[in-house]
């Protein structure tokens, strides 16, 4: 075992003996490790994760957030009678009752007590999956209605401001530093002549039109841990990019993601089209949850959210195309041109079926 696994564990209230910590799971901004204790003959799991204060910084108000928002949604579990240690994340305190250690390395720490017969999904292989998903993230927003989203900090500062992401894309095609936008011009023309569409939520947000939420902003079907015998969603994790946002986002990432009839780099666009039946699953799922704490306003918007989010992402992929291929991990040459290109071709999707996809929403 690892010597400064063992000792950053040591400083966290678990008991019992440390018997293995070992990798676990598919993320790759943290390390994530499971640890398996002998707690008087029975074996309890904890999840210890060394965060990245890189990406992440300062830890201290990430934690912070997650800490916040997890007092928050168990007082909400217990008063509706539910099993807060089950349906939400539980930080174990330090010895000093810290939520997290700080290692005289300058590495960080954070355990999380193990939600046990689960699983986390990589792929949405049935709609009721990804309706799954949605009614847990539709309880997650709803939950979270009453929480101050000001006392949240922003620990990703214009994570999803569509107008900054815009002007960083221009940037990248004026620059073209390594000669690549004569390979993409029908792609930049594309993002350049829907410009007047990108502000759309930071208006409805800077207005006051819309609500300002707490958001999770990583709304994939990974993000939530489903019963391992009923399917049924248990709870909702990775709360690291938990922030102050709109529902839009959280929502739109999730179409994205979701209603896509192919892989997200696939260079065969006759593949590409976006599933409607899957967005009103979806819809069903996330609506059934959410309840009375949507307003109209914003659930007229929602397909807008899935179209900015989805021009971001390709935006985003573009413009690091044009940069060389230096923030989105690739594994062949053009591979990051053909996931602007696939959502692009989402996006088109969208905006043609934009009143047939409003009315669904405000049917709900």
């Amino acid at each position: 075992m690892k010597e400064n696994l063992v000792s950053a564990l040591a400083h966290f209230k678990i008991d019992g003996k440390l018997l293995t910590v070992e990798p676990y799971g598919e993320g790759h901004i943290n390390e994530t490790y499971l640890a398996v204790y002998d707690a008087g003959g029975a074996k309890k799991r904890y999840i210890l994760q060394k965060i990245n204060s890189n990406l992440f910084n300062p830890v201290e108000k990430l934690m912070e957030n997650i800490s916040g928002v997890t007092t928050f949604l168990r007082e909400k579990i217990i008063a509706r009678g539910g099993d807060a240690d089950r349906e939400c994340l539980t930080l174990v305190p330090t010895v000093d009752g810290a939520t997290f250690y700080k290692s005289e390395a300058s590495e960080y720490f954070r355990v999380y007590k193990f939600i046990e017969h689960t699983v986390c999904l990589q792929k949405i292989e049935k709609p009721e999956h990804f309706y799954n998903s949605a009614v847990a993230f539709g309880e997650f927003m709803n939950e979270l209605s009453e929480y101050d989203a000001s006392k949240i900090y922003e620990i990703l500062p214009n994570f999803h401001n569509t107008p900054k992401r815009y002007n960083d894309f221009l940037a990248a095609v004026d620059k073209d530093e390594f000669n690549r936008a004569k390979d993409c011009e029908k792609e930049i023309e594309f993002f350049k002549s829907h410009e007047e569409l990108y502000p759309a939520i930071t208006n409805l947000l800077n207005s006051g039109k819309i609500p300002l939420r707490v958001t999770h902003n990583d709304t994939k079907l990974n993000n939530v841990l489903l019963d391992l015998k009923s399917g049924k969603p248990v709870a909702v994790i990775d709360l690291d990019t938990i922030m102050p946002g709109s529902l839009l986002y959280d929502f739109g990432d999730s179409i994205r993601f979701g209603c896509n009839s192919a892989l997200e780099d696939e260079p065969d666009l006759s593949k590409v089209y976006f599933r409607e039946d899957l967005y009103k699953v979806y819809v069903d799922g996330y609506m059934s949850k959410v309840g009375a704490s949507i307003t109209e306003t914003e659930k007229e918007n929602l397909p807008v959210g899935a179209i900015l989010m989805t021009m971001e992402c390709g935006m985003r992929f573009l413009a690091d195309y044009l940069s060389g291929d230096v923030y989105f991990k690739t594994h062949r040459s053009g591979q990051n041109l053909d996931r602007a290109r696939t959502q692009i071709k989402l996006a088109s999707d969208m905006l043609k079926k934009l009143d047939e996809l409003k009315k669904y929403a405000l049917s709900k």
